[in-house]
């Protein structure tokens, strides 16, 4: 599959795509990159934006009253349904009773949509609205709520490692651990809690999904998460708040994929001191002073 950033300045043919899909549950999506479609200047933005993010999963909020923008303009009518695949969330809900009613909400909307991706959800309950962290054992309730129901649950959560093993036991479909606080752009305070969590849930099961989501602030943050071993990357404000909204998700989109091929590349060892890339064999170097010296003191002497 080709991917086609539309950003070509030295007219370079375009990169192919190396990144296999990613099978989450039932699901079978192309990019690792999924987007939100929150917080942007306008819907028309947001359409541009998606369309250079090279994504085909958009998630939005089931819990607004209205699709609507302030004059009037339903966000629906700037997603291609023909391209884009919606993951409705639960954004907003506090508790595991107001999450699942709010993912049965989605759930009905999206029969009348997409019916072949109806059952799945991105599941967020929250503990506060203001460090926006999820609540541990309300999420755990909901996730097990919703499996039984017979939902795909994408989940999000913290970076703790014991959780996300209890959430992958409960049926979830992927985890989905913060990189940090949501909308903050400090990328990954954790890393090595990221690659327990990697490590665990991949032993459990290798095809495990495991998403990083929140958190994100410029492209490397997007590489680095890739490298650690994540299977994808879910994004909002980091592009939405950007200055040039379509440069950064064009900029996403390459750094997911070099982060993903990057892991599977096999970095080099790290080391204190710096080791010589060129073979010193054959360099050219000045002969020994004494040498030099020697020749010089003959010469004078026969002079």
């Amino acid at each position: 599959m080709s991917v086609s950033l539309g950003f070509n300045p030295l007219n370079e043919p375009v990169i192919e795509n190396a990144i296999p899909p990613l099978k989450i549950g039932q699901q079978l999506i192309n990019s690792r990159l999924l987007v939100g479609t929150g917080r942007f200047a306008s819907f028309e933005i947001m359409r541009q934006a998606l369309i250079a993010s090279g994504s085909d999963v958009v998630t939005i909020a089931i819990r607004r009253d209205r699709q609507h923008d302030s004059d009037g303009k339903n966000i629906l009518d700037f997603i291609d349904l023909q391209r884009f695949r919606l993951l409705p969330n639960t954004s907003g809900c506090y508790d595991a009773v107001s999450a699942v009613r709010c993912a049965k909400m989605g759930r009905e909307i999206m029969r009348s949509m997409q019916p072949e991706s109806a059952n799945w959800v991105k599941l967020e309950v929250l503990g506060d609205s203001h460090s926006l962290l999820p609540d541990p054992i309300e999420t755990l309730r909901a996730t097990e709520i919703l499996v039984s129901d017979g939902f795909e649950v994408l989940v999000y959560t913290s970076d703790d490692p014991v959780l996300a093993r209890y959430l992958q036991k409960a049926g979830a479909s992927s985890v989905m651990p913060a990189g940090s606080p949501i909308g903050s752009g400090l990328g990954l305070l954790n890393r090595v809690n990221l690659e327990i969590i990697v490590n665990d849930l991949k032993t459990a099961d290798p095809a495990f999904p495991i998403i990083v989501d929140a958190g994100i602030g410029t492209a490397s943050d997007a590489a680095l998460a890739m490298e650690c071993g994540a299977d994808a990357v879910l994004l909002n404000s980091a592009i939405a708040r950007a200055d040039d909204v379509i440069s950064m998700s064009r900029a996403m989109a390459m750094a997911v994929q070099a982060g993903y091929l990057a892991a599977r590349a096999g970095r080099i060892p790290v080391q204190r001191f710096g080791s010589a890339s060129s073979p010193e064999l054959g360099v050219i170097t000045a002969r020994k002073k004494s040498e030099i010296v020697g020749k010089t003191r003959n010469s004078d002497e026969t002079g």
